[in-house]
């Protein structure tokens, strides 16, 4: 089922993720369904491909579940990846990943402390957006979703 978020939900997202970077330190926030769609993103994008990162975040995320099954666990809460310049920190909330890039300015401690403190934040806001994700569902369509099959081949059938 996909997830609906109102737009106050939202705002509030974005200010959790405003919240994080800051008390991380960190350079930038991204949350991140678990399919890869980026859901958020807050700090330093500059010429950053959010979109790419949020797409190998995912697939990262299911790659190392893979593994973690092979040696009989569910799946690794989190990931960590340090580099050079830049470290990426991945911490598994459900079906949202929340995914934090820093530099020197920051420290693995540091992010994984906060990060820790803001999945639970962003845990509750998520089974909150999930309820009503469902209370919604009854009588929320998929755009086009009254189209038939039928209809989108006769846009391609020349006469």
């Amino acid at each position: 089922m996909p997830i609906l978020i109102r737009e106050q939900r939202y705002h509030h997202i974005k200010a959790l993720l405003a919240r994080l970077r800051l008390d991380a330190s960190a350079r930038l926030v991204i949350l991140v369904e678990k399919d890869g769609q980026q859901i958020a993103a807050h700090g330093e994008v500059g010429a950053l491909d959010t979109t790419s990162l949020a797409s190998l975040v995912a697939g990262n995320v299911a790659a190392t579940g893979g593994m973690a099954k092979l040696i009989g666990e569910k799946e690794f809460p989190t990931l960590s990846h340090e580099g050079d310049k830049e470290s990426i920190h991945i911490s598994v909330i459900g079906r949202i990943l929340l995914v934090v890039v820093f530099d020197h300015r920051s420290s693995l401690g540091l992010v994984k402390l906060r990060s820790k403190q803001a999945s639970h934040e962003l845990a509750a806001a998520f089974a909150e957006i999930e309820r009503e994700s469902e209370s919604a569902g009854a009588s929320y369509n998929l755009p086009f979703s009254e189209i038939t099959d039928e209809e989108i081949d006769s846009l391609f059938v020349q006469n």
